[in-house]
């Protein structure tokens, strides 16, 4: 078992598991996060400054997933620069931070979140998880892993139909054994350049731009990648543009924003949904 505590700034739980990016982490009663990743279970809990961490993955793969060797600090400061409408979102969710996720569960989940909810897409998953995932004990409670693409195969178009998938059930079915015949090799895509890597994700059936930017953004370290979803088109219109486009609207992000544009959405979104 790993335990260890972090004294970070620019960290808050709700902020970085209730922003969107993450569909597997659960608030417990008393404030603890509990959230099951590629290689096991995490649970972090804020005990005054300190956030106390306890799980069954080694220590730097979690200060990786985390991102903590990121300087938000003056990422913000570079955003907020004569932006008062970044500065004030920025400082609303201070504590975001992006994760560094597996691109093999980003693809399946931001599949399933297409024209979807959150509470929606995180029981989808999570049912896929307890039918076709390993199981394990942590903390005296049971957790199952995100299944590999091997696991998911046994799942036939109809299987998925049968855990509430709806229309995109012929979409995780088909992105599963393109990666298994290697005609989609994720790790490959992630070593490309952005604009490159995005290419590749659209060729999949059922990513489109925004499902695509969310895999770069979330899973990829492509944190230039701005993913435009019904919030972000109308905080954008609202403090910065005046089109529905989404290429406009994605065009002025990158120039606006530049290579930290992921991390400016982020903050846009969650301070947009949090005061809708």
């Amino acid at each position: 078992m790993t335990k260890f505590e972090l004294n970070e700034e620019n960290f808050e739980l709700a902020h970085i598991f209730e922003c969107g990016q993450c569909f597997r982490w659960k608030k417990e009663k008393d404030g603890t996060f509990i959230g099951v990743i590629k290689d096991g279970v995490v649970s972090i809990k804020k005990e005054g400054l300190i956030f106390s961490i306890e799980s069954n993955i080694e220590k730097e793969k979690i200060k990786d997933y985390l991102d903590l060797s990121t300087d938000y600090t003056r990422i913000k400061r570079t955003l907020s620069k004569n932006d008062d409408n970044m500065k004030l979102a920025s400082e609303y969710g201070y504590g975001i931070r992006i994760l560094n996720q597996d691109p093999w569960e980003m693809l399946i989940s931001y599949i399933i979140s297409a024209a979807n909810n959150i509470p929606r897409i995180s029981k989808t998953i999570e049912n896929i998880c307890k039918v076709y995932g390993k199981k394990i004990e942590f903390k005296g409670s049971t957790y199952y892993l995100f299944p590999t693409p091997q696991e998911l195969s046994r799942a036939s178009i109809q299987n998925l139909r049968d855990l509430n998938l709806g229309f995109r059930d012929k979409y995780v079915y088909g992105a599963t054994q393109m990666v298994l015949k290697g005609e989609l090799d994720l790790e490959k895509i992630k070593l490309l350049p952005y604009a490159e890597a995005k290419k590749e994700l659209i060729k999949v059936p059922g990513v489109g731009e925004k499902v695509a930017d969310c895999i770069l953004l979330f899973s990829m370290k492509k944190k230039e990648a701005f993913p435009v979803d019904t919030w972000i088109k109308k905080v954008m219109m609202e403090l910065y543009v005046d089109t529905k486009d989404v290429k406009k609207i994605s065009s002025y992000a990158e120039a606006k924003f530049g290579k930290y544009a992921g991390i400016a959405q982020q903050y846009l979104f969650y301070w947009k949904r949090e005061n809708a």
